[in-house]
């Protein structure tokens, strides 16, 4: 018999990551055609492409016919980046200008994930058109990327996003998840940063915001440029850890609060807050709780199951 394929295709980059598994989860659950792909992870879920090879590319582009594009796709870990720069320039830069090139050739809307980041922390909270600044090499070359894939298709969307957490699949996907092992091994004190604010967000909301836009653009072409978006929770490490240690009834008594600012890797902004007013203006917009986000995302990775008996008996 025949499958009823909706007629919405999105094309998403990054589909094995935390935000693009979640963004293909998004639209595949909402009445979208969605092909992911991705590089190293792809098979068997995802086509696998490397972005860098610009014939794959253009023939998946191509073949697909995508109404829109995601573009998660990046090296997103400042220290990395800093350690290997003409690796992060090419997928974060340089892939993007040609992805946004092949999009402008079907006619797809792409939106383009970018980072708080790019502004250099010292006046929050930051607007679209606030002049960013950014201070370490990963913000510098997604800040290029903008550029890139605004100057080669003007009917871009750059959606910039801070610090993300979801459902991982190692709690070293995200940089909030990381800290589980700290709090939860309290036989040791551990030493947390209590200097850089934070507004971690969840990838099921940044999902639901990618697909809104989407949506929204399929009736108003007039949707494109930069928006924001992030939760609206502020924290530094040291307070999500405290609130992970809260959503899970663990102690937290052995977190100990730095409150310098960091001496070693990629510079930080100390508070890179962004104003997510222009997308709430268009209806835009969906944010979960942290304790709750949170408490679904590091439930798998608990090692004492008693806290089950305590909580749900």
């Amino acid at each position: 018999e025949d499958v009823d394929i909706p007629s919405r295709r999105v094309l998403i980059t990054g589909a094995t990551g935390l935000l693009g598994r979640a963004v293909f989860k998004e639209f595949n659950e909402n009445n979208w055609n969605a092909v992911g792909c991705g590089y190293r992870r792809a098979q068997p879920k995802f086509e696998q492409i490397n972005l860098l090879d610009s014939i794959a590319v253009h023939d998946i582009i191509h073949d697909f016919q995508p109404h829109v594009i995601v573009h998660c796709a990046a090296e997103r870990r400042p220290d990395v980046v800093e350690s290997q720069p003409d690796a992060a320039s090419q997928l974060n830069v340089a892939a993007s200008a040609n992805l946004a090139k092949e999009a402008a050739g079907v006619g797809a809307f792409l939106i383009y994930i970018s980072t708080d980041y790019v502004f250099d922390g010292t006046n929050p909270p930051y607007k679209e058109t606030d002049v960013p600044n950014p201070l370490n090499l990963y913000g510098k070359t997604k800040l290029e990327g903008e550029k890139a894939v605004l100057e080669n298709n003007e009917e871009t969307a750059v959606l910039r996003i801070p610090v993300l957490y979801g459902e991982v699949e190692r709690l070293e996907e995200s940089a909030v998840t990381v800290m589980f092992d700290k709090v939860q091994f309290s036989n040791k004190s551990a030493n947390m940063d209590h200097w850089q604010q934070r507004f971690p967000t969840n990838v099921k909301d940044v999902a639901a915001v990618c697909r809104q836009l989407a949506e929204k653009r399929m009736l108003d072409s007039s949707i494109k440029g930069t928006f924001h978006w992030s939760g609206n929770e502020q924290m530094t490490k040291y307070e999500m850890a405290c609130a992970i240690a809260d959503a899970f009834n663990l102690p937290s008594s052995h977190l100990r609060p730095i409150t310098d600012s960091p001496v070693v890797g990629a510079l930080r902004p100390k508070n890179a807050q962004l104003d997510c007013s222009k997308l709430e203006m268009l209806g835009i917009g969906q944010r979960t709780p942290f304790r709750a986000g949170i408490r679904e995302s590091l439930w798998p990775f608990l090692v004492d199951k008693r806290w089950r008996q305590t909580v749900f008996h």
